[in-house]
């Protein structure tokens, strides 16, 4: 059974047309495509298949009037403005036909379908053509709303990837608040992005920020997942909120970082609290100033906490040309051991400490590698960040241990190879 829908501009002048069968053969009266419910039917608005049709049959006697053809000259003129060509060879309704073949056959998964809803400027422009189209073409579909449910999906993984871009210092709050929309999806859609860039910068850019999004989400989680600690990190987080000033409070913060008791945990509540005044339309704003005071704060002493050897790393890491990396190497050595500081400003440390910390960053690289459930999350490990910190192992190990007899006999073991960057 057909359904068919008039246009309104039309609807009052002109009557309701579609195929009908006469004698035998079939007539194709006026009726456009974009507004035929049928998946199967294929109407056309033109005079001159009427006139075919006609002929086919033999009749002297048109059993159509010349009014009716009239009107299909007029319809047609219609069809025209409304179906304007949007890409080459194609109107609206075939192009919007395309994409849905192209979903159906070439990409059934849903998965899939998101790579192309990325490019959102071009996406907006036929979303609401294509959910038209679908409808008129959805009758025999299961699951009519899925193309709607991918676009929403990949509508808030744009909104969460905004936020994190304008907020990169506060990717621990994002976390605690909208924890639930780090999932796979969201790391796929930051995966796919990624591939979409040409230059390495901006892949290297998505890459990191995908890398800082992992581990704030699992930080949040393991610190969930441990009561006994949380109810620690509550005690303590209670002891700075009783404090008589925000001074104190900043005192109490710093003692804590110092003490080593800083804890995820701790870190987790404070983040939360200002994720929840940030946000919370009812908090007065003196409340307000006062969290995000002692979330400042927190961010500030855990900086203080970070070895010499993990600020020296990031320093080494960003520096895009390898012999101004190699120079602040050898400066990074020169004080040694025993020597004076010649820069108090700057970072100092030996060859077997920073080696040291390298493996230990690489050989957590490769158990997140195994261990992690999300493919695309083991695909976002940034491969120019590791390559570098291969070539730094083997600059130290060649350069500086082997001189001096540092390297043990477990440095030599280590010879996983970094993966190529183009």
């Amino acid at each position: 059974m057909l359904v068919v829908q008039q246009p309104s501009s039309v609807a009052a002048s002109m009557p309701l047309l579609h195929a009908f069968s006469y004698g035998g053969a079939v007539a194709f009266l006026p009726m456009s495509t974009l507004f035929c419910s049928s998946s199967g039917a294929k109407c056309s608005a033109s005079s001159s298949t009427i006139a075919l049709g006609l002929r086919r049959r033999g009749e002297k006697a048109p059993f159509v009037k010349s009014s009716v053809i009239a009107c299909a000259a007029y319809m047609e003129k219609v069809d025209e403005h409304v179906e304007v060509e949007v890409a080459k060879g194609y109107n609206m309704t075939q192009f919007c036909d395309k994409m849905i073949e192209y979903f159906m056959h070439e990409k059934p998964q849903t998965k899939e379908w998101g790579k192309l809803l990325v490019f959102r400027e071009e996406w907006k422009k036929y979303r609401e053509s294509f959910f038209d189209r679908c409808k008129a073409r959805a009758d025999s579909e299961k699951d009519p709303s899925m193309k709607k449910k991918v676009d929403e999906e990949v509508e808030n993984n744009t909104d969460l990837l905004k936020e994190i871009q304008d907020h990169p210092l506060d990717l621990n709050a994002i976390v605690a608040r909208r924890r639930k929309d780090f999932s796979g999806d969201f790391f796929r859609f930051l995966n796919t992005l990624a591939e979409t860039y040409d230059g390495l910068e901006d892949r290297d850019g998505m890459v990191r920020l995908a890398a800082r999004s992992l581990s704030a989400v699992r930080v949040y989680d393991c610190a969930m997942e441990n009561l006994d600690t949380l109810e620690a990190a509550q005690s303590k987080f209670d002891d700075i909120l009783s404090c008589s000033s925000l001074e104190a409070a900043s005192d109490k913060i710093n003692k804590l970082a110092k003490a080593k008791e800083l804890d995820s945990s701790l870190i987790l509540l404070i983040n939360r609290a200002w994720a929840a005044a940030k946000d919370s339309t009812t908090m007065r704003n003196e409340v307000k100033d006062i969290m995000y005071h002692i979330y400042k704060v927190t961010r500030k002493a855990l900086k203080s906490m970070a070895p010499p050897e993990i600020k020296l790393l990031k320093y080494l890491l960003n520096m895009a040309d390898p012999e101004e990396r190699f120079t602040a190497l050898a400066t990074a050595f020169s004080p040694g051991d025993g020597h004076d500081v010649k820069d108090a400003n700057a970072l100092y440390t030996t060859p077997k400490e920073l080696h040291k910390w390298i493996k230990m960053m690489l050989d957590a690289y490769q158990l997140n590698k195994q261990e992690t459930d999300l493919v695309e999350a083991r695909q976002m490990s940034d491969p120019m960040v590791i390559q570098r910190l291969f070539v730094l192992k083997e600059t130290i190990e060649q350069e500086y241990m082997k001189q001096n007899n540092v390297l043990d006999e477990k440095d030599e073991e280590f010879k996983t190879e970094p993966e190529s960057v183009d």
